[in-house]
């Protein structure tokens, strides 16, 4: 029995190591050579004497954490009205069906809608206001990510407060609780798992974003995802592409560390 187990291991394993171990050990050596495949400190010496670089890095922090917070801030709510709703599925399938179309596409769509002869701007031209520049601001790559990133805040969330007992909420309505102490000392709290793992969903792969900041945001939006892209696919400068790499993974592992913590138990008065 052990052995048949042991069996239906090895093809989780081997994609493990050829598909995530490798690439990392890969980027690694790479983080720690020269050009001459030499052992060498200065690539991460650069990258933390560069004032660029560490701009680049509150850049993608500021931008990962002000799109998380702006999901957050519409998914919640979403989310709880949902589990209200009748047709529940429904509106779930009309949430999800918008991550069906590849991302390239809806890319595209938007700079179409948000251009200075799109959608929006001839909108606004029935009013005298026009044409407006949208694409290539902080607003419209705000914008765009939050719109293509809220299914994945909602859909864990929905989970969450739905697998919450009503009597629960109920309970704490009898006790004399308000609306208010309701949702910050029982709903809240139970629903703190679907909130983590929407945030991990969403702020972890913000940190990394390229695509977008090339077609939405233009040029005016450099973060760590756009500088691995240039050092790799312009400059062919792989090792100080490995390097920014390695540490944006880290930066990963703490923000996953930071939201995958324990909560701990604490007595509330109501």
């Amino acid at each position: 029995m052990k052995t048949r187990k042991a069996l239906f291991l090895i093809p989780y394993l081997m994609w493990i190591i050829l598909f995530v171990i490798l690439p990392i050990l890969l980027i690694l050596w790479y983080s720690f050579t020269d050009s001459n495949r030499s052992f060498t400190l200065n690539n991460y010496a650069a990258f933390f004497r560069n004032g660029t670089f560490l701009r680049m890095m509150l850049n993608s922090f500021w931008y990962a954490l002000l799109i998380t917070l702006i999901t957050l801030l519409i998914s919640y709510p979403a989310a709880y009205f949902l589990t209200k709703m009748k047709n529940q599925q429904l509106w779930l399938l009309l949430i999800i069906l918008p991550t069906w179309i590849n991302l390239l596409l809806k890319a595209y769509a938007f700079i179409g809608i948000l251009g200075n002869n799109g959608l929006v701007n001839k909108f606004l031209q029935l009013f005298g206001i026009g044409p407006v520049n949208i694409l290539f601001t902080d607003f419209a790559f705000i914008f765009v990510a939050t719109y293509i990133e809220i299914p994945f805040m909602i859909l864990p969330i929905f989970n969450a407060i739905k697998e919450i007992d009503p009597a629960v909420i109920q309970a704490s309505e009898d006790l004399g609780a308000s609306r208010w102490q309701t949702f910050k000392y029982v709903l809240w709290p139970l629903s703190r798992p679907g909130v983590e793992s929407g945030v991990q969903a969403i702020f972890i792969p913000s940190l990394s974003l390229f695509m977008l900041t090339r077609l939405i945001g233009g040029n005016r939006i450099i973060t760590l995802g756009t500088a691995i892209e240039e050092y790799f696919m312009t400059t062919m400068n792989w090792n100080m592409g490995a390097t920014i790499g390695v540490i944006l993974i880290v930066l990963m592992v703490i923000a996953m560390l930071i939201t995958s913590r324990k909560a701990r138990r604490k007595k509330v008065d109501l």
